[in-house]
């Protein structure tokens, strides 16, 4: 496991990851892709809160992995899905943090999607 130095450096960047009450949903375009009553909610410094779903409340036969990456100093390395396997704008619209640092173990096997191509409800 590794340890992330970041929050060393920026200890006022805050990361907290909460359950979500009640049942969170995601849906593209019209069909749901998960659904949960074990979803989490992390809020991050200034950024609007982000819902992540156990990947096994997660229709992963509707997503495929791709090779596309991205780097958070705060939470590791994000591996990729896109829903479905055209391009368009289910491409790379699902994240999740497979080996996270230390500090945000709680994310692993959890899943994201960008709330711009997929539509999201959490119900409190």
């Amino acid at each position: 496991m590794t340890y992330s130095k970041a929050y060393d450096k920026f200890p006022e960047h805050t990361l907290e990851l909460e359950t979500q009450p009640g049942i969170a949903r995601a849906t593209f375009q019209g069909e749901l892709i998960a659904e949960s009553k074990n979803a989490m909610r992390l809020h991050e410094g200034k950024y609007p809160a982000t819902f992540y779903f156990p990947q096994e409340d997660v229709r992963m036969d509707l997503l495929q992995k791709t090779s596309h990456s991205t780097h958070c100093p705060f939470k590791g390395d994000a591996s990729y899905w896109s829903i479905g396997s055209e391009p368009g704008p289910g491409e790379n619209a699902v994240w999740g943090y497979e080996s996270p640092f230390e500090q945000m173990l709680g994310l692993k096997d959890l899943l994201s999607f960008y709330a711009d191509r997929v539509d999201i409800e959490g119900g409190d």
